[in-house]
């Protein structure tokens, strides 16, 4: 073998050893996105979680209005992502721990006991805990339940978006005019990434509460997650 061909040889060795290495990096790059930040973020929502139980237990902070720490549970039986924790603020220093959180901005949220308006909430798709990883899954006429203290706030499902722009904050609107309601009411909605693994768009879920009932002594769950 001439001596330019040894050095091309020595080259595209190199040049595939680079490769594999590259391959490597990524591959461990991925695995930590999708799977150790979803192992870390569900250990530090338990413990958020089980801290939010314990106060609630020793009857400590004001219910429905305590928005210290967490203000209650989200449940929704379709995507199959347990209890979700609800936090203030939807940064990514919120939702990195496993949680969901609601708008502060650029539209203020409307809280479940409230009279009227908009509970508005986003969690991440992927990574993070991936709380509404399974969005697509939900249906018109599927449950979602939010648990407080004192109470438990059920909606039903009437409408879902499955793209719009990521600055479409009129989703957002106390009255969200583009699910079709032209009247205040008493509105959830859940905004996530998509497509699956980026960030481009936003999928968009709207309930409307159908009803609420009090807290009893054993914490007895409603029919719609039994």
């Amino acid at each position: 073998m001439s001596r330019a061909r040894s050095r091309i040889a020595g080259i595209v060795s190199v040049f595939g050893e680079l490769l594999i290495t590259a391959g490597v990096v990524l591959g461990l790059f991925v695995v930590y996105s999708l799977w150790w930040t979803n192992v870390l973020a569900e250990r530090e929502s338990s413990r958020q979680g089980n801290e939010i139980r314990d106060n609630w237990a020793d009857n400590r902070g004001p219910g429905d209005l305590d928005v210290k720490g967490g203000i209650g549970f989200l449940h929704v039986p379709a995507m199959k992502n347990g209890e979700v924790l609800v936090k203030k603020g939807t940064d990514a220093k919120h939702l990195n721990d496993g949680t969901a959180g609601y708008y502060t901005k650029p539209i203020k949220s409307a809280l479940p006991a409230d009279a009227k308006g908009n509970f508005t909430l986003a969690a991440h798709r992927d990574g993070h805990g991936a709380k509404f990883h399974n969005i697509h899954k939900m249906k018109v006429g599927d449950p979602i339940v939010f648990e407080t203290r004192d109470s438990w706030y059920v909606y039903k499902v009437y409408k879902t978006l499955p793209k719009t722009s990521k600055f479409n904050v009129d989703v957002l609107q106390p009255v969200p005019k583009e699910s079709g309601k032209t009247k205040p009411g008493r509105y959830i909605t859940l905004t996530t990434c998509t497509p699956v693994f980026t960030s481009d768009f936003r999928y968009i879920v709207w309930g409307e509460l159908v009803r609420e009932d009090k807290v009893d002594k054993d914490r007895t769950r409603p029919a719609e997650l039994r």
